[in-house]
C-alpha cells in the first residue's frame, strides 16, 4: 500500500510566496470610479486626454469619433483661427474631450469610440499610450472578444470602452458635468480638489473613496461646475451641459453656447461659424438670438431677452422672454479665449495637480488649455461590484493599503517555515 508523505516545508513555502505575489499583484493595481445605471439615458461627460505625440486637432477628434469644433470649444481654443483643423498640438498636452456618457450592461461608459489597428499595435500600447491609461488592455479585449491579444489584424475595428459618469448631471443639487481624470505619478488628492475648485471630501464622496490615498494610473471622476439647458426632450441637444469656463457649438454649428464667468447660466448666440442656418430672430420682436435690451423705468429695469430654445427638426427654436428686475443687467462677459496651442506651458489649470502647497497661489482660470508632463504608468482597472444610490453609488476598487496585514501575516508564516524546516 503507498504511502503518502507528508508536503515538504520547501512546497508549503512555494505555496505562500505564490500567495504573496498574488496579492501584491492587487498592491500595483489601479482604481477605478463607476455609476451604475439601470436605464438607457446618456449625458454630457468629459474624458482628461494627455496627447502622447503631437497631433492635429482633427487627428484627436478622429481617435475619440467627435466633432473637431466640439473639441476645441470644450477647451476654450479659438476656433476662428485659419485651417484650426489642421492645427498641429503638441506632446503631452492635456485637452478635456466632450462624450456622450450611456448605461452599458448596468454601468455608464462611453461605447461610441472604435480604433483602427495599424502595424505593431498591441492591445497595451493601444490603452497606455494612444488612450493614455483612459483605458486597459483587459478592457478592450473583453469588449470585442479577443481570445488571443498578441493576435490582431491590421485595420480591425476595435470597440474601446471609455469611462465616464453622470451621477444626474448636479453635485450639491447644483449643475455639474463629470470629467473622468487619469491620476499622474506627482498628483494628490488636495492638489486635484484645489486644481478644479472643489474640495476633497466632494472627490471622497463622489468617489466613493474610505482615504484620501491615491495612485498613479487611477481614474477619478472629478465634478465641474457647468451651465444646463433646459430643451424640451425632443430636441436633437436635449441635455446640453456646459462647463464653466468653455463653450459648446450646436445646433449644426450655428449656435455657439457659453458658460461663466461669473454666474452658471447657459448664454447663447449666433456662432462664428454659421452658414447656412434657420432664423434666429424671436417672433414678434426684432431681437436676435442673444440679443438683450434693457430700460430703466421709475419701478425698475425692463429686461427683453432673445434665448435659445433648442434644435428641433432642423430649426433653431428661439423664446422671447420679458422680465422686470430690481436693476439692469450689465454688459454679457465670455469666457476668455486662447490661440491654438503649439507648446506645453507648465503650471497652466488643468495640468497635473501637486499637493497645493507646490503651486502658484491664486484660484485657476479657466482661460488656458491644460498641460501636463508625464503619461500615467499603470492601467486603470476593470470597475468593482457593490451599489449605492447617488453620488455615493461610485465603485472604487479596494485601497492596496487594506491587504498589507494579510501579506505580513503571510511573510510571518514563511519565517517560521524556513525556520522549522530541517
Amino acid at each position: 500500500m503507498p504511502v503518502t508523505e507528508p508536503a515538504s516545508p520547501s512546497s508549503f513555502l512555494a505555496l505562500f510566496i505564490f500567495l504573496i505575489f498574488t496579492n501584491v499583484a492587487v498592491l500595483v493595481s489601479s482604481k477605478s470610479t463607476i455609476e451604475p445605471c439601470s436605464n438607457s439615458d446618456s449625458c454630457n461627460a468629459l474624458l482628461g486626454y494627455t496627447l502622447y505625440t503631437d497631433l492635429k486637432v482633427a487627428e484627436v477628434a478622429s481617435l475619440f469619433q467627435i466633432d473637431p469644433i466640439s473639441l476645441l470649444t470644450a477647451n476654450a481654443i479659438d476656433i476662428s483661427y485659419p485651417d484650426v483643423e489642421n492645427h498641429i498640438l503638441p506632446s503631452q498636452l492635456f485637452l478635456k474631450i466632450p462624450i456622450s456618457c450611456s448605461c452599458v450592461d448596468g454601468i455608464r461608459k462611453s461605447v461610441s469610440t472604435r480604433y483602427k489597428t495599424r502595424p505593431s499595435d498591441t492591445l497595451s500600447l493601444i490603452a497606455d499610450s494612444m488612450y493614455a491609461g483612459l483605458v486597459s488592455s483587459d478592457q478592450i479585449r473583453e469588449a470585442n472578444s479577443i481570445s488571443d491579444p498578441s493576435v490582431l489584424d491590421v485595420g480591425q475595428s476595435l470597440v474601446v470602452p471609455l469611462p465616464c459618469t453622470c451621477f444626474n448631471g448636479t453635485d450639491n443639487s447644483l449643475p455639474a458635468i463629470y470629467l473622468s481624470y487619469v491620476v499622474k505619478p506627482v498628483d494628490t488628492l488636495a492638489g486635484i480638489a484645489s486644481r478644479y475648485s472643489t474640495t476633497i471630501t466632494d472627490l471622497m464622496n463622489v468617489n466613493a473613496m474610505g482615504s484620501s490615498a491615491i495612485d498613479a494610473g487611477d481614474i477619478l471622476s472629478v465634478p465641474l461646475p457647468a451651465c444646463a439647458s433646459n430643451f424640451p426632450r425632443y430636441s436633437s441637444d436635449y441635455g446640453l451641459i456646459v462647463p464653466n469656463g468653455s463653450y459648446a457649438i450646436t445646433a449644426s454649428h450655428c449656435v455657439q453656447c457659453s458658460c461663466g464667468p461669473g454666474n452658471l447660466k447657459l448664454y447663447c448666440t449666433p456662432a462664428s461659424l454659421a452658414v447656412s442656418c434657420s432664423s434666429m430672430q424671436c417672433r414678434n420682436s426684432n431681437l436676435m438670438l442673444g440679443n438683450v435690451t434693457a430700460q430703466q423705468s421709475s419701478a425698475g429695469c425692463n429686461v427683453s431677452a432673445c434665448s435659445y430654445g433648442g434644435f428641433v427638426n432642423g430649426s433653431i427654436v428661439t423664446m422671447l422672454s420679458t422680465s422686470l428686475q430690481p436693476r439692469c443687467p450689465g454688459v454679457q462677459q465670455f469666457p476668455p479665449l486662447i490661440a491654438p496651442p503649439s507648446s506645453v506651458i507648465k503650471d497652466l489649470p488643468f495640468a497635473p495637480a501637486p499637493a497645493p502647497q507646490s503651486e502658484v497661489t491664486g484660484s485657476p482660470t479657466s482661460s488656458a488649455v491644460p498641460s501636463t508632463s508625464s503619461l500615467p504608468g499603470f492601467n486603470p482597472a476593470t470597475g468593482p461590484t457593490g451599489s449605492a444610490s447617488g453620488a455615493s453609488a461610485a465603485r472604487s476598487l479596494m485601497n492596496p493599503m487594506d491587504i498589507l496585514p494579510a501579506v505580513a501575516t503571510l511573510l510571518f508564516f514563511v519565517k517560521l517555515m524556513i525556520f522549522h524546516s530541517p
